[in-house]
């Protein structure tokens, strides 16, 4: 028998300096390490995927332990640094002894090379064990619900590791769940972990009560020292819901001691992202009040969907700000599900205190989304991405998301922004006073790059008028926008400076008012493929 995996490639978001492929547990999928992947992928190329005979519905019954290892190395880089957690931590280890080649370094999270007691090692009892498989042969969907509370046993947020749990599920246990159970049983690999030549962390949980940390000290006795051992404090076995900056902080330290992670040279980022997130989650509750163009621009990319043949499963609303647009959203597509989005964990908070209509709020970036590859139909984002500068790492993550057929309609800003404010700037010195947005031609030439897209772009000018150039910077100020450019001058501009660049600004007046003009982008991306 052939096993195939559901697997995801995930690209670096900064410089890539290791490949890192993530192997879950039995009776969960790939979701288990979603938030992870923020901590992680700054510095790794990341392959997640579905294990044969481990997540439910990813393999027929009967599937064996070498065809599921063999499916992970179809989808696996040619060489990487593998983390596996519980079971999946086993099947790491059994390929670093078969492959040693392509595994280049192991860590594993509250997982035992022996899941069963004996011989003086702790672990599960047989009998224990044997009762387990005979309930999931009786019925498989109470045995996974059984299981997961053993995992969330000894947390403190049982209930709520539960839910996660629940939600991350994609289908009903089924009979495949066999086979990772015989893994459990069959597998004892504690004198193979000895002869085992790859730099290795192992990571256990203080209040782990399926496998217990006693192992820390039976497998550091065994290992000989050869590997690093740890124990997370105040942590049950679903380590990473639980703690996933810890368990990424201590592979990111290992790696780096094993002088696995060269730091490359790196550029800064134009406009820092963490600079974006700061400034409009302090921009949060005044936001609206102040959001003139950015509501005239959203209200007309919602009349722009009457142009798009979609009939959504799910919509995000990325860069969902305050939620302003979720109301609406959710009226014209009331069958779906609606997700919220925002860098700024402030703007998510103030969405999710007013409940504009979405089921679930998510603090992410558009160029690391926390989502599952194929799992929206529809992408609603205005005025968001003209904050992201890596563009084709932007538009590979809005590919990778889209489910066949869907479609991502969004506007941002170009170059021209403000340019009547940039000149008066620049009738007074040399800095950077205003922030730079990336032309159109650079989101083409980005999105021809991604396989499996097709880009739309029509480029627009709004013109807002002014009685005075300091209301401008008020209302730039008050929804966030002001100047976060990285080559900004640092402190205040000089009252000198001010003052003249507000005397050139007036040389802008016309009729009366001052004018201040944004170049905006509509645009539709498109993901190939028939919707199902």
């Amino acid at each position: 028998m052939t096993a195939a995996t559901h697997s995801e490639s995930l690209r670096a978001t900064g410089g890539a300096r290791q490949e890192l492929v993530l192997l879950h547990g039995w009776g969960g999928n790939r979701e288990v390490w979603r938030p992870l992947l923020a901590a992680l992928r700054p510095w790794a190329n990341v392959t997640l995927l579905d294990i044969p005979g481990c997540a439910p519905g990813a393999a027929a019954p009967g599937v064996s332990l070498d065809d599921a290892l063999a499916a992970i190395l179809d989808a696996a880089p040619a060489r990487a640094v593998y983390l596996g957690f519980s079971l999946g931590g086993q099947l790491a280890l059994e390929l670093a002894r078969r492959e040693p080649g392509r595994v280049l370094a192991l860590a594993t999270l509250c997982s035992s090379p022996r899941f069963l007691a004996g011989d003086d090692w702790p672990g599960m009892s047989p009998q224990q064990f044997d009762a387990f498989r005979a309930a999931l042969a009786s019925c498989p969907g109470a045995a996974a619900r059984r299981f997961d509370s053993l995992q969330a046993a000894g947390s403190t947020r049982r209930r709520a590791l539960l839910r996660a749990l629940a939600g991350q599920r994609r289908a009903a246990a089924d009979a495949s769940l066999r086979s990772g159970l015989d893994w459990l049983y069959q597998l004892d690999q504690r004198d193979a972990l000895v002869g085992l030549t790859q730099p290795r962390l192992h990571l256990f949980a203080a209040a782990d009560e399926l496998v217990p940390a006693a192992v820390a000290g039976a497998l550091a006795q065994r290992d000989g020292g050869a590997g690093q051992v740890r124990t997370l404090p105040g942590c049950g076995h679903l380590a990473p819901l639980e703690q996933p900056a810890a368990v990424a902080a201590e592979l990111t330290g290992f790696l780096t001691s094993q002088g696995l992670l060269d730091e490359p040279p790196a550029a800064p980022a134009p406009i820092p992202k963490a600079s974006v997130a700061a400034s409009f989650s302090r921009a949060a509750s005044a936001y609206d009040s102040a959001a003139h163009l950015q509501r005239e621009v959203g209200n007309e990319l919602l009349a722009r969907l009457d142009g798009q043949a979609v009939e959504p499963r799910t919509v995000l609303d990325l860069g969902c700000g305050t939620g302003y647009f979720q109301p609406a959203l959710a009226a014209r597509f009331p069958a779906a599900r609606h997700l919220g989005l925002d860098l700024a964990e402030g703007m998510v908070e103030h969405a999710r205190r007013r409940g504009s209509g979405a089921t679930g709020w998510l603090v992410g970036d558009a160029e690391a989304l926390p989502l599952a590859s194929a799992s929206i139909d529809l992408v609603f984002s205005s005025l968001a991405l003209q904050w992201c500068y890596r563009l084709p790492l932007l538009f590979a993550e809005i590919a990778r998301v889209l489910a066949p057929g869907g479609k991502c309609v969004f506007t941002s800003l170009g170059p021209g922004t403000l340019s009547e404010l940039r000149r008066a700037w620049a009738q007074v010195d040399a800095h950077q006073h205003v922030n730079t947005f990336l032309p159109a031609p650079d989101l083409e030439q980005a999105a021809r790059a991604t396989a499996g897209i097709d880009l739309q772009l029509e480029v627009c000018e709004y013109q807002l008028t002014y009685a005075r150039v300091r209301d401008l910077l008020g209302e730039l100020k008050a929804i966030g926008a002001h100047n976060m450019n990285s080559d900004r001058r640092a402190g205040l501009a000089g009252r000198r400076a001010l003052e003249g660049m507000l005397r050139a600004y007036e040389r802008e007046r016309r009729d009366g008012v001052l004018p201040a003009t944004y170049e905006v982008y509509f645009g539709v991306i498109s993901r190939q493929g028939e919707a199902p």
